[in-house]
């Protein structure tokens, strides 16, 4: 599995989201509580940006219609989507926050 260094963790504000790229996929890359995750960064249901979404509660909303995502698993967890979103590998070295897209474990 390869993993990109993607940010600092420092980056990420306490319950936020930041927007990153690897190999030209978007992704979000989420601090909730201590934990931190990261989602395809483009909502199932409306094509937009979830980096520009809130977090709260382990869930990343939506802007633009409120679908909310569960941030572990990338489940919906409220209407309108009913899709999840991928979710990928995310490893903290020192500061240093890396994300893989591979499916493997």
């Amino acid at each position: 599995m390869t993993f990109e260094k993607v940010c600092k963790l420092a980056d990420i504000p306490d319950e936020g989201v930041i927007p990153v790229e690897v190999d030209g996929t978007p992704v979000a890359v989420v601090r909730s509580g201590e934990r931190v995750y990261a989602l395809h960064d483009v909502c199932s249901h409306a094509e937009v940006r979830l980096s520009e979404g809130d977090v709260y509660d382990g869930t990343l909303e939506c802007w633009l219609h409120g679908s909310c995502f569960d941030v572990a698993t990338g489940k919906p967890t409220g209407p309108p989507a009913t899709r999840p979103v991928p979710t990928y590998q995310v490893k903290i070295d020192g500061d240093d926050v890396y994300v893989s897209l591979s499916k493997e474990s």
